[in-house]
């Protein structure tokens, strides 16, 4: 996964821990060594850094043995390097969002066509509630290349009478995320030959098309280990609230404008509900910091409704010049 937190072994993780210091120094070694003796003498230049981290990620899981390997795409998915495997067992596409628009174009059809990159003919993919034309594009991309793709039901659905699930992560916008996961889990646990994943619930007839360009998945009855699965998930700088001495910070990586409004309804939600006292005890500062060609003023007109009382704002040098100002 990508970008990382704190250190760039977050990105190679297995059982949910990042790869010791020990292992990626000798991953990164062997496969820088092995790149730099086989490179072609005429075109003499090594993969650049996501592209070098991404064939050491396969290296990695192959040689530790790893039963299944979860790659998420670093951008778009179409031309991106991680799309190189040729059969996964299953795809998914989460919620689009305008991001990246140099290099994926500058509407919702034009990064949807860039994730449906990422089908395969005979592999089932999954998406979540899309607006009405990026879905089709996606519908469009998954028929040229054969590809089974399919609508996953809102989470509710998978709450069968009084059991609500709970999520280790806040905002409603993750309860899609979920729904997806447990979609993705379920395709790749039926591939191994699993049996005792809870019974499909019948998608009643007529409903699979009603008025939507792709078919709905079955809902189904989360197994124990899905339920405890979705309960512990943390994501360390997402949604994260960490208090620390007298000061609480809400952290957040939000980047593009829908996240940003999720950021915000969640920050509401955690921070906001109760009333701020009027004896200046508690003061609501925002550090804020954007990378890339992202439309800052856009963003940042997002968190007006926060009512901060001091702005900071991080520009993005990486040394301290000691002559400069």
């Amino acid at each position: 996964s990508s970008p990382h937190l704190v250190q760039v072994r977050e990105r190679i993780r297995i059982n949910g821990q990042p790869i010791s210091k020990e292992l990626f120094s000798k991953y990164f070694w062997l496969v820088y060594n092995r790149l730099e003796e086989t490179k072609d003498p005429a075109h003499a230049s090594m993969p650049a850094y996501f592209r070098f981290l991404t064939i050491m990620a396969f290296h990695v899981f192959l040689q530790e043995k790893v039963d299944l390997a979860v790659v998420e795409v670093g951008i778009g998915g179409a031309y991106d390097c991680t799309n190189i495997i040729r059969a996964p067992v299953v795809c998914g596409v989460s919620s689009l969002g305008i991001d990246h628009t140099s290099i994926l174009g500058d509407t919702m059809e034009k990064i949807a066509w860039q994730k449906g990159g990422i089908f395969k003919p005979g592999v089932p993919a999954f998406t979540v509630a899309q607006p009405e034309r990026p879905l089709e594009v996606l519908r469009d991309r998954a028929q040229e290349r054969e590809c089974p793709l399919y609508l996953c039901p809102e989470l509710d659905a998978f709450e069968g009478g009084h059991r609500v699930l709970e999520l280790g992560l806040a905002g409603t916008h993750q309860r899609s995320n979920a729904a997806l996961a447990l979609q993705l889990a379920r395709s790749w646990l039926q591939c191994r030959g699993c049996q005792g994943l809870g019974e499909l619930k019948e998608v009643p007839p007529g409903a699979e098309l009603a008025g939507r360009p792709v078919p709905l998945a079955p809902a189904f009855q989360p197994t124990d280990a899905m339920i405890q699965g979705l309960r512990d998930t943390e994501w360390l700088g997402r949604t994260q609230v960490l208090p620390h001495g007298p000061v609480t910070w809400y952290l957040d990586g939000a980047h593009t404008t829908s996240s940003v409004q999720a950021c915000v309804r969640w920050f509401r939600q955690a921070a906001l509900n109760q009333d701020k006292p009027h004896d200046g005890s508690e003061v609501r500062v925002l550090l804020f910091n954007a990378t890339g060609d992202r439309d800052t003023a856009a963003l940042l007109k997002l968190l007006l409704p926060c009512q901060f009382d001091y702005a900071v704002f991080c520009p993005n040098f990486m040394e301290v010049s000691v002559a400069s100002n």
